[in-house]
């Protein structure tokens, strides 16, 4: 792994890192835990709450968390996820009109609910070369305290994306992977497996009547 700088604008240390094995060369967004600044909310160690958003997204098979790793860097250990090579000018408010990305944004809306997101900003939205949208930024997510903040409110009481309620009654049913458990506390998994039973039994997005749940800022 080889540093290339520091990316600008983010709360925490974050780095783009050029990674390397038998001659195949990547980039990579690498966040150290040592980089992290403390929370009164959150425990240290925010980086495995990118790795546990990485296995859930995988858990669902929704596809929606570029590949996500614990590897131990240049600052010590921390999460490393496939840099998304975004048109940058892009984000959800730009693309949430556009009716070829409806599902998968509602998909990620879901996913939130269900991980319990506290910053989904418009710009954690990324629309990759592929044409796909990815979700990104996913450290303040699991507390066991209802912690919602969202820009994603456009599905306000429209029914799950099809096939998605179907997904969290298999989470559900089936139980968390261990990859997933291994870097949760009990409590946070149990909330998790709660969260997804109860957006299932609903089978409709929520509304925030009071338009407080909104993270800042907002891109």
């Amino acid at each position: 792994m080889t540093l290339k700088g520091r990316l600008p604008r983010s709360t925490n240390a974050t780095f783009l890192a050029e990674v390397a094995l038998d001659g195949a060369c990547a980039l990579a967004v690498y966040k150290p835990e040592r980089g992290e600044r403390p929370l009164w909310d959150f425990p240290s160690g925010l980086f495995r709450r990118e790795l546990a958003a990485y296995h859930l997204s995988e858990a669902l098979d929704w596809g929606l968390v570029p590949l996500t790793v614990r590897r131990d860097g240049p600052y010590g250990e921390g999460s490393l996820q496939e840099f998304v090579h975004a048109d940058f000018s892009q984000h959800y408010f730009t693309l949430c009109e556009a009716p070829e990305h409806r599902e998968r944004l509602a998909r990620i809306c879901a996913f939130d609910l269900v991980a319990n997101n506290a910053d989904r900003k418009s710009g954690h939205c990324l629309l990759g070369p592929d044409g796909r949208i990815w979700a990104i930024d996913n450290g303040l997510c699991f507390n066991v305290e209802p912690k919602l903040r969202t820009v994603i409110w456009d599905f306000a009481g429209d029914p799950l994306p099809d096939g998605a309620r179907a997904d969290l009654r298999r989470l559900v049913k089936q139980g968390l992977p261990a990859a997933l458990t291994g870097l949760l506390d009990d409590e946070e998994c149990r909330m998790l497996v709660t969260r997804a039973r109860r957006l299932a039994q609903a089978g409709r997005f929520p509304a925030d009547d009071a338009g407080d749940r909104y993270p800042w800022p907002v891109v």
